[in-house]
């Protein structure tokens, strides 16, 4: 199963959620946060969102650590620097 996409939602006044898109049918949900920045927030997610296309959904630790730790880190192809 691989990551195929996202779509973001908005909901006054303040809130972000997300769906995440698999290969197989199969979406998962989550709410990005950083309080009342929704829209700071969603753009974040569409700038990072790249590194997790064609991923393993199920390696949730490995993709919450690169994000989080590593995304300074990458390249403009989003390879390790």
């Amino acid at each position: 199963m691989k990551i195929t996409g996202y779509e973001l939602f908005f909901v006054e006044p303040r809130w972000l959620f997300l769906r995440v898109d698999t290969d197989e049918g199969i979406s998962g949900w989550g709410e990005p946060i950083l309080e009342g920045k929704a829209h700071t927030t969603a753009k974040a997610v569409e700038e990072m969102f790249d590194h997790l296309l064609g991923q393993d959904p199920a390696r949730i630790e490995q993709h919450w650590q690169m994000l989080a730790k590593g995304a300074g880190r990458l390249d403009q192809g989003g390879h390790r620097r």
